[in-house]
């Protein structure tokens, strides 16, 4: 009868130990544990940001504006990196036209802004006007053609250069004389007279202003916003009443890769960060606002 108890508890101590086996085989117990150095485990890298470029094609009176709002809008959108293409409106539209890619158009005027609508990339309700502007004469700090009034512009000898005709700023300029020839003040042949002194007609405002600075000619005609910031030049204030107020419309395109960034950057330009950053380059604001 002992022996009896005695085999039976041999077996249940023998099926004990079988079943902990198995249990342990189940659950790798015994596989040899891993050995630690105390470093941490490697984890996945963060997935990184879409990588966007923007395409703004702009006037080149915005140059200094539009760089830095772009350095706080890709700031503001990692992944994100805008690049320019500035010129005068009438190329940026003939480009347009041409099938250039692009996502936002900035013009000076509304007449480059309704070339591009009439391509069928811009729709006809989209552009906004942004940002106003004025003119000014620009005059290099030494004076050397001693301007001291508008009606100096127009004796002889003087080196003056303008945007040519096609150009936003040159058509306003040729406004300008218009009214100034029809005003008193001036002679009726003031016009012709100060085109006669015309040494170049340039392909953008930021040329105009650059040929002054060097000291290439006299005096020129430019944007007020040209002259902030800049040094080794003047200006010569036109009244209101002989200036043009030069409206900027801007629009995104309706073939934009880019649409919803493209949206993102107008508004950002529209906002009151980006109308006081444009005030500060000397715009006015603009309708649209």
């Amino acid at each position: 009868m002992y022996a009896r108890l005695l085999s039976h508890k041999k077996w249940s101590l023998l099926l004990i130990f079988l079943l902990l086996s198995a249990a342990l085989v189940a659950c790798g117990g015994t596989a040899e544990a891993p050995t630690t150095t105390g470093a941490p485990m490697a984890t996945e890298p963060p997935e990184a940001e879409p990588e966007t470029t923007l395409t703004v094609f702009a006037a080149a009176s915005l140059t200094d504006a539009f760089t830095e709002i772009a350095a706080a809008f890709d700031s503001d959108n990692p992944g994100v990196t805008t690049v320019f293409n500035f010129a005068g409106s009438n190329q940026l539209a003939t480009q347009i036209n041409e099938g250039a890619p692009a996502d936002v158009f900035a013009s000076a005027n509304h007449t480059q802004m309704d070339a591009a609508v009439e391509s069928g990339r811009i729709d006809a309700d989209a552009p906004t006007v942004f940002v106003t502007n004025r003119l000014i004469v620009v005059i290099p700090a030494d004076n050397p053609g001693d301007i001291q009034t508008l009606q100096d512009l127009a004796n002889p000898g003087t080196l003056i250069v303008l945007a040519a005709a096609e150009v936003p700023v040159g058509k306003y300029s040729l406004e300008f004389l218009d009214k100034a020839s029809a005003d008193p003040a001036f002679s009726e042949t003031f016009r012709e007279d100060v085109l006669a002194n015309v040494a170049s007609y340039e392909e953008n405002v930021r040329s105009v202003l650059n040929k002054v600075s060097l000291g290439e000619a006299d005096a020129g005609i430019v944007y007020t916003s040209d002259l902030v910031g800049v040094e080794g030049v003047s200006g010569l204030e036109i009244p209101d009443e002989l200036n043009l107020v030069a409206e900027y419309p801007i629009a995104i395109l309706n073939d934009s890769a880019n649409s919803e960034m493209a949206a993102a950057f107008v508004e950002f330009v529209l906002s009151d960060g980006g109308r006081a950053l444009l005030a500060e380059y000397g715009f006015g604001p603009g309708t649209g606002q």
